[in-house]
């Protein structure tokens, strides 16, 4: 059965992370601008880049290369249009992250926000291998409640993502990162309007 990320429109996915009483676009993106500036290095990859939230952050100046990742190839033809400036340093690649991840480029910096909860511990266990980051930072999403999707009136665009959803942990995040080598160096909280919250963590390869 086809991934539903695959058939989510990346309009109703957007306007659902920025309602009001979600806010989680906005969150991200202010929280973005640190993870690509808070360590050295030239290359980053963005797993789970959607439609390009944070990318604005970019100085072509600090990095040589920019890895955008997703399994929704809609999605990454928009990054291209809304980020033409960073032609020549921005390659979006599209692939599944559960199969195909032995097909990832190396890269100095990973940043993979709300990707783990669709992809679960281990798939992302085995794409950090592949990539071989000096850093990475993750962002997760904590429920305070049994709902991972926000009640909204594009609800109903994600009736299919319970299929590949993971509960999330960040003990568990942190323990299964330290069984790859990585090390927790940062941690932030986010609590979003509806309850829910933002939880970071970024990691450095010991």
């Amino acid at each position: 059965m086809k991934n539903p990320w695959k058939e989510i429109d990346l309009t109703d996915y957007e306007n659902h992370m920025s309602l009001d009483s979600v806010q989680q676009l906005q969150s991200l993106n202010h929280m973005m601008k640190n993870q690509f500036y808070r360590y050295s290095g030239e290359t980053v990859m963005v797993l789970g880049i959607a439609g390009g939230n944070g990318l604005q952050h970019v100085d072509k100046k600090k990095f040589s290369k920019i890895y955008g990742v997703d399994i929704n190839d809609k999605y990454l033809n928009e990054v291209k249009k809304r980020y033409s400036h960073l032609n020549g340093m921005l390659e979006c690649v599209c692939l599944d992250l559960m199969n195909e991840s032995e097909k990832l480029p190396h890269a100095d910096i990973v940043i993979a926000n709300l990707l783990i909860e669709y992809i679960g511990y281990e798939c992302f266990q085995n794409a950090i291998k592949q990539i071989e980051p000096r850093y990475v930072s993750c962002i997760i999403q904590i429920n305070v409640d049994d709902s991972f999707v926000s009640d909204s009136p594009y609800l109903h665009a994600f009736d299919r993502l319970d299929e590949v959803h993971h509960p999330m942990d960040e003990y568990i995040l942190e323990l299964k990162m330290g069984e790859i080598g990585y090390q927790k160096i940062f941690f932030q909280e986010q609590h979003l309007p509806n309850g829910k919250k933002l939880v970071r963590l970024d990691f450095i390869l010991e």
